[in-house]
């Protein structure tokens, strides 16, 4: 019985105090996440990059692949191709497996240099064309260029464009490329948004362990007090009977009453929200498969070692006679297989590859499965136990919102899906359109796919149809968490301003006023003359 009452004083007591900080969070972090739902984190999305190019030039264009790799040293060592377009200026983009970026220009085959201030203003103003560029300084990380996908490309040159979004652009400093824009209405709206959902005011730069273990702190926190909460919530409800003022909830107070009502209405949605944001986290590694990782490099080996032996200028000629106008080439290999892949505006893509007898090249749409599935057999040692071919989105597969930070993520259906018979249940996604590998997943990062994504973003391929339906029920149910955590906070301000109160009350009569010690003080000089006289008689 003891140990009953006080199991229960301490849940109480948890989520007292614990709920003082939770409420804070929660208010912050729902507020934001409603503002996620239609703005993101300032980004650059593949279609935006492409867009902002100008289609490569057939006539004059360019110097063969085998060229521009002779320029640079240990040319094997090229993991990726791309001819492109920097500063108005066609350049082969060579960059190696561990992230640097080599440039070579594609008219003359001389290598370039780093880019400087003025590359990244021309750059800047080449993807901006009607306004003014102004340089604003060179920066490793600020809060809008944390991602990790930028490390390649720090320092970073950041200029603001005079145009009526009155955006910045960060350029490589590697490069020269635009690497990332960031309009006014997005800062602005990210600020209320990802950035304070994320706690960024309390990150430095794309790997910070402080902030990590930060929100993996605050959000257990949380999660603890609203399991605390629930279990109170559910104590104090009366199910059967009533309290005296004819109620099913003890308190008298409003925001008392409402908390707890609120609670058991939306209690259990917000403790799916906090508990899958601290999931995000992957704290102490709990989503890190044991066991091998598919070998990208068995799938698609490094382009330094084979290239399509064809013309730049055959290849943009035969796309543009298609209807197809290429902004970006890019050199890759399939199962020791070359291949060019070609990306217009819109990210679209074609496929140049060899003929059979090596004397010409194709174009096509996509690869047969066959062709994918055969190179797709190398990625794991573990046999193929299932192949399938996806028209439509599955629960794992799918293409998210430009809001959502996977946005960047291209999804392209239809897609392979292999299944291998491996210790880890490993799947992996190839895309037909591509013949790259768009995502795999094995049994530890399915789990965090439905305690993270799911309970936090409701992202099944369904949902995200109903895109409308979708965020109007995540805005309703906001809102009632929200009353959870806006209740909860005038309770605790109610309960510290008297506690405060009430230890003013005590300090003062514990510690008397001047007047008070006046009064004492003439009383026990009354008090001392009367003795003095009495003992003088």
């Amino acid at each position: 019985m003891f140990a009953t009452l006080f199991s229960k004083r301490f849940v109480y007591l948890l989520h007292r105090w614990s709920g003082i900080a939770a409420c804070i969070l929660m208010v912050l972090w729902l507020v934001s996440g409603v503002v996620m739902l239609f703005v993101g984190h300032p980004k650059l999305l593949p279609a935006e990059r492409l867009a902002a190019l100008p289609t490569l030039p057939q006539q004059g264009c360019c110097i063969d692949v085998q060229q521009a790799l002779a320029q640079v040293a240990h040319p094997e060592q090229v993991a990726s191709i791309a001819l492109t377009t920097v500063a108005n200026q066609v350049v082969y983009r060579l960059q190696r497996s561990d992230g640097r970026l080599e440039l070579v220009d594609a008219m003359n085959a001389q290598t370039l240099p780093a880019a400087n201030a003025d590359t990244a203003l021309a750059s800047a103003q080449a993807f901006l064309p009607q306004a003014k560029a102004q340089m604003l300084g060179l920066v490793d990380d600020d809060r809008w260029t944390h991602s990790p996908r930028l490390d390649a490309h720090r320092p970073l040159f950041k200029v603001q464009m005079q145009d009526p979004a009155t955006t910045w652009l960060y350029v490589s400093s590697r490069s020269g490329e635009v690497v990332l824009d960031a309009p006014r209405d997005e800062r602005y709206w990210s600020m209320l948004g990802a950035w304070l959902h994320w706690l960024y005011m309390f990150r430095n730069g794309s790997k910070d362990a402080f902030w990590s273990w930060l929100v993996i702190g605050l959000s257990a926190l949380c999660t603890l007090s609203a399991i605390a909460g629930a279990f109170v919530g559910v104590w104090r409800w009366r199910f059967s009977g009533r309290y005296k003022s004819g109620s099913r909830s003890p308190y008298r107070s409003l925001a008392m009453r409402w908390h707890h009502i609120t609670g058991l209405l939306f209690g259990l949605i917000l403790l799916a929200w906090i508990f899958s944001g601290l999931m995000s986290m992957n704290p102490f590694g709990v989503f890190n498969a044991q066991g091998p990782a598919p070998d990208r490099k068995a799938y698609q080996p490094d382009a330094g070692h084979v290239q399509l032996a064809t013309a730049p200028a055959d290849i943009l000629g035969r796309l543009l006679s298609q209807g197809f106008a290429a902004k970006e080439l890019h050199w890759l290999v399939l199962d020791q297989q070359p291949y060019v892949l070609a990306f217009d505006g819109q990210a679209r893509t074609k496929l140049i590859v060899a003929s059979a007898d090596g004397t010409g090249f194709s174009v096509q749409d996509q690869w047969l499965p066959s062709d994918l599935q055969a190179a797709g057999a190398k990625l794991l040692a573990a046999p193929i136990v299932k192949a399938e071919v996806l028209e439509r989105y599955d629960a794992y597969y799918y293409q998210r919102q430009a809001a959502s930070m996977y946005a960047g993520d291209l999804r392209g259906l239809p897609a392979l899906r292999l299944d291998f018979g491996d210790a880890n249940a490993s799947s992996v996604y190839l895309d037909l359109h591509s013949g790259q590998l768009a995502l795999s997943v094995n049994r530890a990062q399915r789990l965090s796919r439905w305690l993270f994504n799911f309970l936090h973003s409701w992202d099944l391929p369904l949902f995200l149809q109903w895109s409308y339906l979708r965020e109007a029920a995540l805005i309703a149910l906001s809102i009632g968490a929200l009353f959870i955590a806006v209740t909860g906070l005038v309770i605790a301000w109610k309960y510290l301003r008297a506690s405060l109160m009430k230890r003013r009350t005590l300090r003062t009569k514990a510690s008397p006023s001047p007047a008070q010690k006046h009064n004492k003080a003439s009383a026990i000089s009354t008090a001392t003359g009367e003795s003095a006289r009495t003992a003088s008689r």
